[in-house]
């Protein structure tokens, strides 16, 4: 397990990186090749997209998996990922290292590093967590004054299945409930959207099948050996099957914009007031 890295502040390191959230030109077809995402993941990764700031320089990601969202990332930011599983860790850092961007590290959520960033990311994180106020409150104290939380969770308590007891779900969350406990973390201008119409409706049985074939292979799995292997599931490989998956889904990522409303999953944005010490 290696140490959190330390550097300098977000305002020292925005003189010299440029405050923009442009890709790199480019970057697309080959993040596809190196960092395929599976299609439920094109569906969440199109709302993020649409939500990140542009007047930010630093990100981090909590539980950044194997690197697909780490690897769109680091194009647009100076990029630190930390992610305990050491089998996602090594798949992550080899993304990162195959577009020449960003840095990855394995390490356990406890050991959070110990400077402020400009956005704070955390995809399918929050949900694995038993106190998930705990683990709000703790990542506020990453954000700088007038930066981002961005995160997404699965939507819908009453959608519980055998996916997200497979994968190491505690919960799943509605919009209201999300709101909610990023105020009281002390963010302000919270937005959230979901995301999933319809495709996401369609894939979750088929999820759900895989998951309780898998679960009565692995009966004595503890709720921490299925959220450390969580990012390991339903991977699509690398090179053809990697954009297959993405125009694949291009229509039905076109298609839920015009429901944010509905869906299986959920995205909320939040901001850090700057008048925070």
């Amino acid at each position: 397990m290696t140490a959190p890295r330390t550097a300098g502040t977000p305002r020292a390191e925005a003189r010299t990186a440029p405050r923009s959230a442009a890709p790199v030109p480019g970057a697309g077809r080959r993040l596809d090749q190196v960092a395929p995402l599976a299609p439920n993941a094109w569906l969440r990764f199109d709302v993020v997209a649409r939500m990140l700031p542009e007047a930010a320089v630093t990100a981090l990601e909590i539980g950044c998996g194997g690197g697909g969202f780490g690897a769109r990332l680091a194009t647009r930011y100076d990029y630190l990922g930390i992610e305990p599983d050491r089998v996602c860790a090594a798949v992550a850092r080899d993304r990162l290292h195959a577009i020449g961007r960003g840095e990855v590290q394995n390490t356990a959520a406890e050991f959070l590093p110990d400077r402020q960033f400009d956005l704070v990311c955390a995809f399918e994180v929050l949900e694995h967590i038993e106190n998930d106020r705990a683990a709000l409150h703790a990542w506020a104290r990453l954000v700088r004054p007038g930066g981002w939380l961005l995160l997404s969770v699965p939507a819908g308590q009453d959608r519980y299945g055998p996916w997200d007891e497979l994968v190491g779900h505690l919960r799943r969350y509605e919009p209201s409930g999300l709101a909610e406990l990023l105020t009281e973390a002390g963010f302000a201008h919270v937005r959230t959207r979901r995301y999933g119409f319809p495709l996401g409706y369609a894939l979750e049985p088929a999820r759900n099948v895989v998951a309780r074939r898998r679960l009565a292979r692995s009966p004595g799995q503890t709720i921490t050996e299925r959220t450390a292997a969580s990012g390991r599931q339903l991977q699509p490989s690398a090179g053809l099957a990697g954009a297959l998956s993405r125009w694949a889904t291009a229509p039905f990522r076109f298609a839920q914009r015009a429901f944010p409303g509905a869906g299986t999953g959920l995205v909320a944005a939040a901001r850090m007031p700057s008048d925070q010490g």
